[in-house]
């Protein structure tokens, strides 16, 4: 009987050791901070490197559904569907071609003070997801 209870608490023991370390490495991964519903909305930078090595910049106000952005004295719509609090679907309003007729999803994946780092593709395509920084101007 003494031998049963032996394994019994040696058995509990080392479920309980196991739970503990399973705990330790959960809270210590740091996860991104991500307030996603702070950059839903306002004005943004976004700041990109063209193949020539310049750096080209593009200004963009957004509201809930729409987003008009502001690059080389041009000026682009977007309609912008949420699907979550960190992603949305853009839709151009007036597409000149094929390519701009096709959806493209953002995905914020950390966001820090002012700014966001985000992932981006055309709607479907998982294999060329492209990251980008972006800095909110004002609300």
């Amino acid at each position: 009987m003494d031998h049963l209870r032996l394994i019994i608490i040696n058995t509990f023991a080392c479920m309980y050791n196991r739970l503990l370390i399973f705990c330790f490495f959960l809270y210590s991964c740091d996860f991104p901070e991500r307030n996603c519903l702070d950059f839903q909305t306002g004005t943004f930078e976004f700041e990109s490197i063209s193949e020539t090595g310049d750096t080209l910049k593009t200004t963009f106000v957004r509201s809930k559904d729409l987003e008009i952005g502001y690059f080389n004295g041009k000026i682009d719509s977007n309609s912008v569907s949420w699907v979550s609090d960190c992603e949305c679907i853009y839709r151009k309003i007036n597409p000149m071609s094929l390519n701009e007729k096709k959806p493209v999803q953002m995905k914020i994946l950390s966001t820090e003070n002012n700014s966001y780092t985000f992932e981006y593709s055309f709607v479907g395509d998982t294999e060329n997801k492209q990251r980008g920084y972006v800095r909110k101007l004002s609300n």
